[in-house]
């Protein structure tokens, strides 16, 4: 199946499902090929059940399928990576916090990380005992760093972690980086928190039209047509 595989697919296509499925999570249980394995057997399944049991089935099935194929990627990959993102970048500030803190204490960034991950617990904390355990196997801590870059798809994490590595190089102060990005990342939350204040008007409204304007409705009118039918 992966020869039949690599001949479908572009290697350009093979390597783009390869670094989106790394950016899920290290548990991820299937690769490139598994995953596309899967994607064509089942749009195969989808299309034979349309045929054989839907009205016009021969004229619908073509359009269920392509749908589903590519639905078949978001749900699995585009949507899962959306949401690890959401999570290591809420995770990001109270790490780095940490992070600072401990660096002010003396300690080279690489301590710093391992007294961090020690006492952090959360996803981000874990990629970055991956770092720290790449380091210990002969890596630099740059190199595991920018490894670390190609195990995420959020912006926001990797112009951190880039920061960092051009600090490092450049011999820079890591505590100002840290502020920097320890400052940012409160200020995008407080711009997400506004941003999702200012949608709940919309929400509210959407609500009263769907919901409490019939209801209204109904009470004004629901007299006078009483009244008719009586």
């Amino acid at each position: 199946m992966e020869n039949l595989i690599k001949k479908i697919y572009s290697s350009k296509t093979l390597d783009k499902i390869h670094r989106d499925i790394k950016c899920l999570s290290k548990d991820t249980k299937y690769d490139e090929y598994t995953f596309l394995r899967d994607r064509l057997l089942s749009s195969l399944l989808v299309f034979i059940i349309v045929i054989l049991f839907a009205k016009l089935g021969y004229l619908t099935a073509p359009f269920i399928t392509v749908i589903y194929y590519y639905l078949f990627y978001y749900i699995n990959i585009t949507r899962k990576m959306n949401i690890r993102n959401l999570r290591l970048e809420k995770e990001a500030l109270y790490f780095f916090e940490i992070l600072t803190l401990t660096l002010e204490s003396g300690r080279n960034l690489e301590n710093a990380l391992i007294v961090t991950c020690d006492n952090v617990s959360s996803e981000i904390s874990s990629e970055f005992k991956d770092v720290v355990d790449e380091t210990r196997y002969g890596k630099s801590l740059n190199e595991a760093l920018e490894d670390m870059m190609n195990r995420t798809s959020s912006d926001t994490l990797k112009n951190i972690i880039l920061n960092i590595i051009q600090t490092s190089e450049f011999g820079n102060s890591i505590l100002d980086t840290l502020y920097n990005q320890v400052d940012f990342l409160r200020e995008k939350q407080i711009l997400e928190v506004k941003k999702r204040i200012n949608t709940i008007p919309n929400k509210v409204s959407i609500i009263s039209v769907i919901f409490i304007v019939p209801l209204i409705m109904i009470l004004v009118v629901g007299p006078y047509v009483i009244n008719l039918l009586s």
